[in-house]
């Protein structure tokens, strides 16, 4: 056939069939006997076909694309979550475009990949409310965000933070500090806040809330992780500190700035993270975290997603490629 493109009245003349029969090959081919199907097989391959996706997209409205909205990726849980997601391919097929949060433009965001006739959204962003998400009317799933209107998976982060306390209470820290960005209390990680409050007041231990982290980038977080180090270490000179980070790359560049000033990890501090992301083994001295399970979040989102999206198209079946 050369460099011809091979459409399906080629195949129906190389093997006999009728076009009908070859587009239900394509669209229906448990319709077709297994030997049908495999003569089929072969003759694609002996042709040298190339799959028009373009033109299947064309005809049915189904792209096979999955947008994705991250707030960012200098944070190692959202690169880490994107890896995860990206990797589900090999059990779905489908394809991803992704795009990173930006206040005032995650409306435009949503419109460009609506355009692009994405099946299906994840969102890992805060900027839009989940019944402004709810109102594209398509499948959905947010992680770890606020999901009143939208299906959602998310962790314990109550007990993730249970844990971190009572490894710093256990280890008779004299005081308790925990790092974080001034949550709000409808955001499943505000469970973090909570649940670090509730143990040191159980326990009766002094503790401290530092939740001013700010910057939009890495170097703005860390130039703010500073000052927050900073006013710990002159304000308790003398006690032994246990800080739990609300991720783990608050707590490599808390660590990273301990070992600067030290030179090592003095036993006048203890360091928690949350997320063991990859950052969390790389860091200087392996920091001690939360498993959160990032791979399994992934998946069940991914899962949750494409059941919904195969509801859908239960609910509106695919019509037959046109023969061409």
């Amino acid at each position: 056939m050369g460099k011809k493109q091979v459409t399906f009245a080629d195949i129906a003349e190389y093997t006999h069939f009728s076009k009908t029969t070859i587009s239900r090959y394509f669209n229906h081919p448990d319709s077709l006997t297994l030997k049908n199907q495999e003569k089929i097989s072969r003759a694609l391959d002996e042709l040298g076909y190339k799959k028009n996706k373009l033109a299947k997209v064309l005809a049915n409205g189904k792209s096979e694309f999955v947008g994705i909205i991250v707030p960012n990726l200098y944070l190692h849980y959202y690169s880490e979550m994107l890896t995860q997601l990206l990797a589900t391919y090999t059990d779905y097929h489908y394809k991803f475009l992704i795009f990173m949060s930006d206040k005032g433009e995650e409306e435009n965001y949503i419109d460009e990949l609506l355009a692009y006739q994405i099946e299906g959204l994840i969102v890992l962003s805060h900027t839009l409310s989940s019944e402004k998400l709810a109102s594209y009317h398509i499948p959905i799933v947010a992680i770890e965000r606020e999901s009143m209107h939208i299906s959602s998976v998310a962790s314990d982060n109550y007990m993730g933070a249970l844990q971190a306390t009572s490894l710093l209470i256990r280890d008779k820290c004299d005081i308790l500090i925990h790092i974080n960005v001034d949550v709000p209390k409808y955001v499943p990680a505000y469970d973090r806040i909570r649940a670090f409050e509730d143990t040191c007041t159980e326990h009766n231990i002094p503790y401290e809330l530092s939740l001013n982290v700010s910057g939009d980038s890495y170097n703005d977080l860390f130039s703010q992780m500073k000052v927050i180090f900073n006013n710990i270490d002159e304000k308790y000179p003398d006690k032994k500190k246990g800080v739990f980070l609300a991720n783990d790359t608050y707590a490599n560049m808390f660590l990273n700035l301990v070992i600067q000033k030290y030179g090592c990890l003095p036993d006048s501090y203890e360091i928690v993270g949350f997320d063991n992301s990859p950052i969390a083994n790389e860091a200087i001295i392996p920091i001690t975290t939360i498993g959160q399970q990032i791979d399994v979040i992934a998946r069940t989102a991914m899962d949750l997603l494409v059941k919904q999206m195969d509801n859908r198209k239960q609910s509106n079946p695919e019509p037959d490629l046109a023969p061409t």
